[in-house]
């Protein structure tokens, strides 16, 4: 019998939260797990040893991009994404169907699939749900994600009916795709519904009844408000297959991050900690923290002090301010590592909250934060709780 490309392992439960292990064809995932970002297959300025010493089990990949450059066919000519990466772990592709959100003006969409402009050069790309999976399985990736519409917030009811109607007719046509039944890749059904219950719930019965290898909330983090979202992410969560993968997309801060995991989500993806590290935002155990802020200017202690990273072993918060201020490569680089190492971290301790029977300490911690979903702050953080330690030290 062919082994499945990928299965999903609980291993323990804290409420809803969920500790498990994602195995796929080229190794297994600790959930609750964040992926790093790497659109164009690199997560920028890191290389992929890196990624291994912050943590990193999974990264995530977009298929759009890919298609536009260099091309998913010349990947393949080229042995595949890891072979080209240089990345020997998972890989996660999204479909393009957040593209179809954000890049609105580039695109015309029918009931077929949608034609893009490519943003490099003005060709014309064509997705369709067949050739969409068909150049993840191209792309040799572990997980691949089904074409969606993600419609935008607020949307009419009936603008909404009809965007679900799409996404579940092009879940069905991907579903029949073949594939390998060892090599997969896994596919993921992405539900939709934007803020309504019952279009949710819709979607979910839809998508269940395909029996996807996993499943993903999609549809949020597009400017709603955070209690939106956590109930949204409250009623889908608990709703899907137990044994299967629950994947939130997009999502987010780690005060979010961890709504959802109390929800029972097991894996996330979000561009925040590296597009903050590019512009000098950093995460820390107190909150969000300003590197070009005068207030560091003497500064000599590390960035977080909590924090086990390369940059805060050596370096002091006056240092990392003067490669910000100066435009120093490194500082770029510095920050990342930082910033994905703190989010690492915060997965690692998650898990260890939820085997240990103590989410609860951290779900409190995380309600009783304040800069949740603001504009990072230099001055506040030093006085906000630091995060629980994790359990048993």
């Amino acid at each position: 019998m062919a082994t499945p490309p990928s299965s999903f392992e609980l291993v323990a439960q804290d409420g809803e939260a969920r500790r498990g292990r994602l195995h796929l064809r080229h190794g297994t995932v600790q959930t609750p797990g964040f992926m790093p970002v790497g659109t164009y297959a690199a997560v920028k300025g890191l290389m992929e040893g890196e990624l291994r010493e912050l943590g990193a089990d999974i990264v995530l990949s977009n298929t759009f991009h890919l298609i536009c450059r260099p091309g998913a066919d010349l990947i393949k000519r080229l042995g595949g994404l890891h072979r080209f990466m240089g990345w020997d772990g998972p890989i996660l592709t999204d479909s393009g169907g957040f593209q179809v959100f954000s890049l609105a003006h580039r695109r015309k969409m029918d009931a077929d699939g949608v034609t893009f402009r490519n943003p490099l050069n003005g060709d014309a790309i064509r997705m369709t749900p067949e050739s969409t999976l068909q150049a993840q399985i191209d792309l040799g990736v572990d997980v691949a994600m089904v074409l969606d519409e993600c419609p935008a917030l607020p949307s009419t009811t009936s603008a909404m009916k009809k965007s679900l109607e799409r996404t579940h007719a092009w879940a069905a046509r991907a579903r029949e795709v073949p594939r390998d039944p060892e090599t997969g890749p896994a596919v993921f059904g992405i539900v939709q519904g934007g803020l309504d219950a019952d279009l949710r719930g819709a979607s979910i019965e839809a998508l269940t009844a395909l029996d996807f290898d996993g499943y993903a909330i999609g549809g949020l983090s597009v400017g709603e408000a955070s209690e939106d979202m956590y109930r949204m992410v409250r009623f889908a969560a608990p709703r899907l297959p137990a044994r299967k993968t629950r994947y939130l997309m997009g999502v987010g801060y780690p005060e979010d991050i961890i709504e959802a995991v109390a929800a029972g989500v097991d894996l996330f993806d979000c561009v925040l900690p590296t597009r903050n590290a590019r512009n000098g935002n950093l995460f820390t155990s107190r909150g969000r923290l300003v590197i070009k802020h005068s207030a560091w200017h003497e500064d000599d202690g590390p960035v977080d002090e909590d924090c086990g990273c390369a940059a805060c072993a050596r370096y002091s918060r006056a240092y990392m301010r003067h490669l910000f201020l100066t435009g120093e490569m490194l500082g770029r680089r510095l920050y990342t590592i930082h910033n994905l190492f703190q989010y690492q971290r915060l997965m690692r301790r998650i898990r260890a909250s939820i085997e240990a029977g103590t989410f609860a300490e951290l779900l409190a911690w995380a309600r009783t934060r304040d800069d949740r979903g603001r504009p990072p702050s230099a001055m506040r953080w030093p006085d906000a709780p630091p995060m629980p330690a994790p359990a048993g030290t």
